[in-house]
């Protein structure tokens, strides 16, 4: 952790750099990326890629007055569950135009320049997606400014959150919640350090295929850097750099103590892991309990032992996912977090910056 407190102020004065919040001026700041990139802020128009939510919760409600498209697939197609809890609150969300999604090559970057931003804002997946795109925006004047929750780094994490902080001019705001995820964190593995405990062993996977056929678990980013930040040994990192399905005999000889898989609400598979928005607890468990059922799967340590979780994938890749840290390290070091209520803490947030409350379930065990 002290590498982390070494970084963290001169990554929060990069971000901020040096002109008063109080009024518009054109700043340069860099990005996730190290990229300088001069845009006027607070931004007065903002073409939003991605982290939907992070931007209302760091910016406030008032944040989406200024925002003029979005990627929308990459939140309706992807959550369609809290979409519709958004839109709900708040349908003019519904009505924001779309400029399509990077992943399935719809992105379009004439419809980004019709709608004149002043920012656009991506993740450093869609940056790296979109390729020579990107230069289009910048040879036509748009400032691209890349943040990044995906890969879980705690740097990236604390930076993103304050240039979003920036962008919707809420330096403080940003800043309280920059230092609520630091915080977190640094609960976890402080109290993991004193222990001095053996590394569990750990498989992770996203449960979107159902029991019978094993998809993605994941190596550097996202639930594999999440069980790290959460001091487990991922059997996955030797064989998935950053994701993709393991093979079965693998997971098998690996013997993991612990197992989570992730899921959504999504309905579209029968089988898959479903949970989040709208989920009961009992169907939650229910397919949960099938992926217990895999071949070999009777003879794991995680499975004799009832350490087999369900993990909400929406609360990944977000500056809430502290939550999911916190419920991980839980379920691997149940005697060291007694006292900490994963799943309440991630409503709380909610509570406090966001205008909506989900109602489901987001973690669940056997």
């Amino acid at each position: 952790m002290s590498g982390w407190k070494k970084w963290a102020p001169m990554l929060l004065a990069l971000a901020l750099g040096t002109a008063s919040m109080a009024q518009a001026a054109t700043q340069t700041i860099k990005d996730v990326l190290g990229r300088e990139v001069k845009v006027d802020l607070p931004a007065k128009r903002v073409l939003l890629g991605f982290y939907f939510e992070d931007y209302m919760a760091i910016g406030g409600e008032k944040a989406f007055d200024k925002v003029v498209g979005i990627s929308r697939d990459a939140w309706e197609g992807w959550r369609p569950a809290n979409w519709a809890v958004f839109t709900a609150h708040r349908p003019s969300l519904a009505s924001l135009p779309d400029v399509g999604e990077v992943e399935v090559q719809t992105f379009s970057v004439e419809k980004v320049l019709a709608l004149k931003p002043d920012v656009v804002v991506l993740a450093d997946w869609q940056y790296k997606g979109l390729g020579p795109d990107v230069k289009r925006l910048e040879d036509a004047g748009l400032p691209v400014v890349v943040v990044d929750y995906n890969m879980e780094l705690q740097a990236n994490h604390y930076l993103s959150t304050v240039l979003l902080g920036k962008i919707a001019g809420e330096d403080k705001r940003a800043q309280q919640i920059a230092n609520e995820y630091k915080a977190a964190v640094d609960q976890v593995q402080s109290r993991i350090a004193a222990a001095k405990l053996p590394k569990p062993r750990l498989y992770v996977e996203f449960g979107n295929k159902g029991p019978a056929e094993y998809s993605f678990s994941y190596g550097k980013g996202m639930w594999g850097a999440l069980s790290t930040l959460a001091g487990g040994d991922n059997i996955a990192a030797p064989f998935v750099e950053w994701y993709g399905p393991m093979n079965p005999e693998k997971v098998l000889s690996a013997q993991p103590e612990v197992v989570f898989i992730a899921g959504t609400e999504a309905t579209k598979n029968p089988s898959s892991m479903l949970i989040g928005q709208g989920v009961e607890r009992a169907v939650a468990q229910q397919r949960l309990l099938a992926f217990t059922q895999r071949s070999g799967w009777t003879n794991l340590p995680a499975v004799k032992n009832k350490r087999v979780y369900g993990v909400y994938q929406g609360a990944s890749r977000t500056v809430a996912d502290y939550v999911m840290v916190q419920f991980m390290a839980k379920a691997l070091y149940p005697s060291l977090f007694k006292d900490l209520d994963p799943e309440a803490n991630y409503l709380d947030f909610y509570r406090r910056y966001l205008p909506v409350v989900p109602k489901g379930t987001f973690t669940v065990g056997m």
